[in-house]
């Protein structure tokens, strides 16, 4: 559970998918957090994430917006709904109001929003684990990786799954203090690796001053061995994320 200012955010598991609540006041103190909060909770947890917002009061209903931000913030990766229950007509009616639902529906209760949520058919796998902030870690981040994708069926994509895990592991050690997490998720044929830290500043490629693009840095070798590559700002830090296909084997 979260308190910040007069916010609090509770989550946990049902049917399947992500149940969170979240009550107090959305205004502008409170919308990073709103927005991070589902970020992490669709990152980290399952088929979808469904929003009780009966008890969370929006004075300006541009703060609804907050719920649309977290939606396009996971639309590439994880890819999972997110939907919002609200028990009073006049409550939703006012969400409505706002746009947020032409991506974000929201629903009276939350057996419909499951039933909404739907079947995710896809054959979903996913492992995680958390480092020390140590060099030795980056060994052990690729074992984990292979010994993932090996078990699942996936050892063609070891090779191009290790090369990124290594780039971000080695990210958070030289940026950060924090305990890299590393998961592994697989999709049908499209592998996932994703690294998190406590650091909120997001990863950006960077570029060395005088010799700019000649610069190969760890992130540029993830753009290139990869479908698509992101950074989710989660309520503890952030997610910086890859997806892999079968064109990006190596």
């Amino acid at each position: 559970m979260t308190d910040h200012h007069d916010l609090v955010i509770s989550a946990g598991r049902s049917s399947g998918v992500t149940v969170m609540a979240i009550t107090g006041t959305l205004d502008s103190r409170t919308y990073r957090r709103v927005r991070d909060s589902v970020i992490e909770a669709a990152v980290t947890g399952l088929a979808a994430v469904i929003v009780d917002v009966s008890r969370l009061d929006a004075p300006a209903v541009s703060a609804w917006t907050a719920f649309t931000s977290a939606r396009w913030h996971v639309l590439t990766w994880p890819a999972v709904p997110v939907l919002l229950v609200c028990d009073s007509e006049v409550g939703r009616a006012r969400i409505r109001r706002s746009g947020v639902t032409r991506y974000v529906p929201v629903l009276g209760d939350r057996a419909a929003a499951v039933a909404a949520a739907g079947d995710d058919h896809r054959r979903r796998r996913r492992a995680q684990t958390q480092f020390d902030a140590t060099p030795s870690s980056m060994r052990a981040a690729r074992r984990f990786t292979e010994d993932c994708l090996t078990a699942w069926g996936h050892s063609d994509m070891v090779l191009t799954a290790s090369t990124v895990v290594t780039v971000f592991v080695e990210n958070v050690l030289t940026h950060t203090l924090s305990r890299p997490v590393v998961l592994v998720e697989t999709v049908d044929d499209v592998v996932t690796v994703a690294v998190s830290d406590s650091d909120p500043r997001p990863a950006v490629r960077q570029e060395a001053p005088k010799t700019g693009a000649h610069t190969v840095s760890g992130l540029a070798v993830v753009t290139a061995v990869s479908r698509a590559w992101g950074c989710s700002p989660t309520a503890g830090g952030k997610t910086v994320w890859a997806l892999l296909g079968p064109e990006n084997r190596l």
